[in-house]
């Protein structure tokens, strides 16, 4: 799978993922990760990418033309037949989750579009973005670091990025629920030990131990994927357990 990322800042992005499972991930091919300067796309001499709003407001507002040039640029890069996605990070755009991910794994290009400043001209989401995603309800300086967030995201869903797909098939959010406490040695470190049931070696009664507890945090922490955990259990499509 493919990224291309626009931003105003290639180096932020390039930085950031190219390290750990990622970085990894691009240095065997797994997958492609290209960060695009929207200056490089500018039309004016100076190389400006921003102007003030019309009808007055604070701030500046990105410019239509360099961020039309640039994904223009990135299709001509690839077949025409490429199965595309375009993606706007922005705080009024629906919030990413995993099922985002997932659904965005789908395609073999995925474009993000950083804004920056008061944002984009709104121009540029009726001629090249598909849909605006938001990473939470908050503000950023700029769209880079939610890209990143969901490059990452996305690229581990990507045959070749996880050594085992129960990497992600069975962990945190991914299965429903939230993650289990997990213990590494040592046993015993400032009076704390280790739960008993996980030096057992009865692997049954360890994963029975493993879902009670996910189910106990998820309830815990996030009632709101407790429900629908609880509700596709009384369904019959999880097992349930007796916490």
């Amino acid at each position: 799978m493919r990224f291309d990322i626009m931003t105003l800042f290639p180096d932020l992005v390039t930085q950031v993922l190219a390290e750990s499972i990622i970085g990894r991930a691009q240095k065997s091919g797994a997958i492609e990760v290209f960060a695009h300067n929207i200056r490089d796309y500018s039309e004016d001499k100076h190389r400006r990418v921003d102007d003030t709003p019309y009808g007055g407001g604070m701030g500046m507002l990105m410019a239509a033309p360099p961020i039309v040039n640039c994904f223009e640029a990135i299709c001509k890069m690839q077949s025409p037949e490429v199965r595309r996605r375009v993606i706007y990070m922005s705080p009024r755009g629906k919030i990413f989750d995993h099922a985002a991910a997932k659904r965005f794994a789908e395609y073999d290009d995925l474009v993000i579009l950083c804004g920056h400043y008061e944002g984009v001209d709104a121009r540029v989401l009726d001629l090249i973005v598909d849909e605006e995603v938001s990473i939470g309800d908050f503000v950023l300086t700029g769209g880079e670091l939610p890209a990143c967030i969901v490059t990452d995201a996305v690229a581990r869903l990507c045959p070749g990025v996880l050594a085992d797909d129960e990497c992600y098939e069975k962990e945190s959010i991914a299965s429903g629920l939230l993650e289990y406490p997990q213990y590494t040695r040592p046993y015993e470190y400032r009076g704390l030990t280790v739960p008993d049931v996980l030096i057992s070696g009865h692997h049954e009664n360890i994963d029975k131990w493993r879902l009670a507890q996910s189910v106990a945090v998820t309830r815990e922490n996030r009632p709101d994927l407790f429900a629908a955990w609880e509700s596709r259990a009384d369904d019959g499509g999880k097992e349930k357990s007796k916490t």
